[in-house]
């Protein structure tokens, strides 16, 4: 079976979804899971920081929570990875618009992470899904069907840490692990 694929979203791609990317790769992993059952991969809205590095404050938060950095580069956000991404977690509300602007079809799988923290919490997937893939797309249409149709609140919102102080990093990356955490737990925890 295929991995289960989550594709996290930012506007520059060297922050939040690289702090999100690694930190569900690192969930994922301290539970056991390996490379051939989860695909976590990130882009940004723009395409300015492409090739680029993650950015320095951002990766000390993603190796303080036990991350692994390295190798980062920054891409600008494509169709074809929305179309290939079974859940796409975005940082801000504008961007889950951009995503579903670029994709229509990406809508009912596309998420604000705090609100896809916010909805899985209550989540009790059905009994006798064993494997990661369709615990993950039983996951993300529960949350679909919880959301009823509502927008994400601006609370569901991550907040923007690019040039601020290393303390703004660290409370948007403790939103992130706030979501990372019990996404890992839900595919890889029985």
């Amino acid at each position: 079976m295929s991995p289960f694929s989550v594709l996290c979203v930012c506007m520059g791609n060297i922050c939040r979804s690289p702090m999100a990317e690694r930190l569900l790769v690192a969930d994922a992993l301290a539970l056991g899971a390996g490379p051939d059952v989860l695909y976590v991969h990130g882009a940004g809205t723009g395409g300015w920081h492409a090739g680029e590095p993650m950015d320095r404050q951002a990766a000390r938060q993603v190796e303080a929570r036990g991350g692994d950095a390295t190798g980062f580069r920054a891409r600008k956000l494509l169709a074809e990875h929305v179309e290939a991404s079974d859940l796409i977690l975005t940082a801000t509300i504008e961007q889950v618009d951009f995503v579903v602007a670029l994709c229509p079809d990406a809508a009912a799988r596309t998420f604000v992470f705090g609100e896809f923290g916010r909805l899985i919490r209550d989540v009790d997937l059905p009994p006798g899904l064993s494997d990661p893939y369709e615990r993950g797309v039983a996951l993300v249409e529960a949350a679909d069907a919880a959301r009823s149709g509502e927008r994400p609140r601006e609370s569901d919102e991550l907040d923007d840490p690019w040039g601020r102080p290393d303390a703004y990093f660290s409370r948007v990356a403790d939103e992130i692990h706030a979501t990372t955490k019990p996404l890992a737990e839900a595919l890889f925890r029985r």
